[in-house]
């Protein structure tokens, strides 16, 4: 039963009275870290997740999210650069910011760059220069003949770096990552100060899938503020922004919006498709509410079932989505092993379960008779895999 946190203010528009409709207790507060052994993967620390939805904006937020936990290093596992669909993507996005919004020979600043592919293949498609920032960032895995068109800083992004001057300011999955974000776009905003042609350009999760899709394995601590494109849309006009284009992309797992600074803050009518959601939102939490336990026993009645039958079972995904499958199922799920296309996280093993972390190779011995894929989005390349190693699995997909 949902209820109402009064004391608990939206760090979006700042609106009191958010609605608490879920919540979990002992989460791994990090699901990308490459951990060396099971016993220091089931003792990693943990947080709370609370979800407050709030009804003036549409955010929803952890409300009792805890920065202190987060400790984001160059241990941080969290790049997708080893997918071929997904490096078709960015690609594609890239050559298409750096076309429309004529990044050529421009300087891009990217915040979050992660392990930096995104940043390169802006280069690549044309910009002439590239500034990327992230705690977590490794040089010495890129390469790119456009190496010395790219600068590279260890860090977080703060009023630190205020001095960077850039045509295109990137963010891609990382303002899910940071709780007070209405001061964190505001901060983008001053940074950019009189330079109002400058392009801000993000890409994120979309709520609206996650809640109506009861996809419990896409909440996690890491992931402490959760956006629609209108609650995205609203939160950028009133920090300075106007929204250009905001869309649904990736099988419309993502949200990809675009905007230039305004001159004041403006809440302007609605502008952008699908920007009135709240309604959509408010149905959207009450089914997630009502839907996460019964889903989640069906998953491990699913799973159980299968390993009577003698089926072993393994999830496709080593990084979030697998973290937070495995935690909401619990130990006592069959399931030893999460396989992962990414060799940095072969032999690792996963946060708070302590499952092993395997390369696709492994399965041609192990033979499993189910593979549980984190993402659809992956289908046919995980079949690819399984047909290349004589794996005949079924597929469920998450």
């Amino acid at each position: 039963m949902s209820v109402i946190d009064s004391s608990a203010g939206c760090p979006a528009c700042g609106a009191s009275g958010l609605r608490i409709f879920h919540e979990e207790t002992r989460v791994p507060s990090h699901s990308c870290l490459l951990l060396d052994d099971a016993a220091e993967a089931r003792d990693f620390p943990t947080g709370d997740i609370r979800l407050g939805f709030c009804p003036s904006c549409g955010f929803i937020t952890n409300t009792v999210f805890d920065e202190s936990l987060s400790h984001y290093s160059a241990r941080y596992e969290e790049t997708q650069g080893f997918s071929e669909r997904f490096m078709t993507f960015a690609s594609e996005l890239a050559k298409r910011w750096v076309d429309d919004y004529d990044l050529h020979g421009k300087t891009v600043f990217e915040i979050g760059c992660g392990k930096g592919e995104f940043l390169v293949q802006m280069v690549e498609h044309g910009a002439g220069k590239g500034i990327g920032i992230d705690p977590g960032v490794n040089p010495s895995r890129i390469e790119s003949a456009a190496a010395d068109q790219l600068t590279w800083i260890a860090d977080l992004y703060s009023e630190k770096y205020a001095h960077i001057e850039a045509d295109a300011i990137v963010c891609r999955h990382t303002l899910e990552h940071i709780s007070p974000v209405a001061d964190f776009l505001r901060l983008i905003r001053r940074t950019i100060g009189d330079r109002t042609d400058t392009v801000v350009l993000f890409e994120l999760p979309d709520v609206l899938r996650v809640l109506r899709e009861t996809a419990f394995w896409d909440v996690y601590y890491e992931h402490c503020s959760y956006f629609s494109i209108g609650s995205l849309t609203r939160l950028f006009r009133t920090c300075g922004f106007d929204v250009l284009s905001a869309r649904m992309e990736y099988d419309d797992q993502y949200i990809v919006l675009e905007a230039t600074p305004s001159s004041e803050a403006s809440a302007a009518a609605a502008q952008i498709d699908g920007e009135e959601d709240l309604a959509a939102l408010a149905e959207a939490v009450a089914h997630f509410e009502q839907s996460y336990a019964t889903t989640i026993e069906q998953w491990r009645r699913r799973v159980a079932e299968a390993t009577t039958q003698g089926k072993r079972v393994v999830i496709w995904g080593g990084g979030s989505k697998g973290v937070a499958f495995m935690t909401a199922l619990g130990t006592a799920a069959p399931i030893e092993y999460a396989v992962d296309i990414n060799p940095f996280k072969a032999d690792k093993y996963l946060a708070g379960g302590g499952h092993r972390v395997v390369s696709p190779e492994f399965l041609h011995e192990y033979q499993p008779g189910v593979v549980i894929v984190m993402n659809p989005i992956y289908r046919d390349e995980i079949q690819q895999e399984l047909d290349r190693l004589g794996v005949p699995a079924e597929l469920w997909l998450a």
